[in-house]
């Protein structure tokens, strides 16, 4: 199996697939990225450790980095959401893996049919949708593409069961099920934020404790990455044609001035 994108997604992904015992090879084309993955999952599975999980040196072995996209019966890619890099990863994987391989996609809104039609098997292109943070989250958003046939939708589904995680299947429409539920929840409290209804640890206290929630929405949000959210949301925007989904002003200026979340150290909230 290989993974594209080393970064938080990518490498969680990678993490559950070696803990599985199962062989991943791991690329990323951003210099010192590969490594970069490398040390977060140790760190990962040293604190997984600690509370009975396996030992971080063992899963490690079940991960291969490499310097390019390598064949493989399965791709997962989790590079950053742009489409234009995506569909860039799906094309040249599309030309290199064997024809029965399956390509898919960890995107949390990048319609899974315009990644398939930059192959030529766009019955074996899939969505497989992880959430932050992989190694706790036990949900896969299994997407469907138009094309995507039963027999790669079930060998998806499979394969998130051998992983520990409960797969639930959705279409390819905008924002799938998860994000076009959560991204307007979150892009509210952007809102009530920006409108001084409350202060941002308020509107998350409300949240958590009004609706059970284990996270605020902007404190989520800074999880996720500010830049991601603003992302899914023109998605949403441009898919849906509903202006409820456009971006939170607030939003769009925190990310224009570099409060992504915690990448950056900054967003709704300081994270040092």
């Amino acid at each position: 199996m290989l993974v594209v994108g080393a970064g938080q997604m990518g490498g969680g992904i990678a993490q559950v697939v070696a803990d599985s015992g199962r062989r991943v090879s791991l690329y990323d084309a951003a210099p010192g990225a590969v490594e970069r993955g490398l040390g977060a999952m140790r760190q990962s599975l040293t604190k997984l450790a600690e509370k009975g999980g396996s030992d971080p040196d063992e899963v490690l072995s079940w991960v291969t980095p490499v310097d390019d996209l390598v064949a493989a019966d399965l791709m997962i890619e989790a590079v950053v959401e742009d489409q234009a890099v995506k569909t860039d990863v799906f094309r040249l994987a599309d030309e290199l893996f064997p024809a029965e391989a399956i390509l898919a996609s960890n995107t949390s809104s990048i319609p899974i049919g315009s990644l398939a039609a930059a192959t030529g098997r766009s019955d074996r292109v899939v969505g497989m949708h992880f959430f932050n943070p992989v190694p706790l989250m036990a949900l896969v958003e299994v997407v469907r593409g138009l094309d995507t046939s039963d027999e790669t939708a079930e060998a998806i589904v499979e394969l998130a069961r051998d992983l520990g995680k409960t797969p639930a299947e959705a279409r390819d429409y905008p924002g799938f099920v998860s994000n076009r539920i959560l991204m307007p929840f979150i892009n509210e409290a952007a809102y009530a934020l920006m409108e001084g209804v409350a202060d941002a640890e308020s509107i998350d206290t409300i949240a958590k404790l009004g609706f059970n929630h284990p996270i605020g929405p902007l404190a989520l949000a800074d999880l996720i990455g500010l830049d991601t959210c603003v992302a899914i949301m023109e998605v949403l925007h441009d898919g849906l044609g509903d202006p409820k989904y456009a971006p939170c002003p607030l939003l769009r200026s925190y990310v224009q001035s570099g409060r992504l979340g915690r990448k950056s150290g900054r967003g709704f909230y300081d994270h040092g």
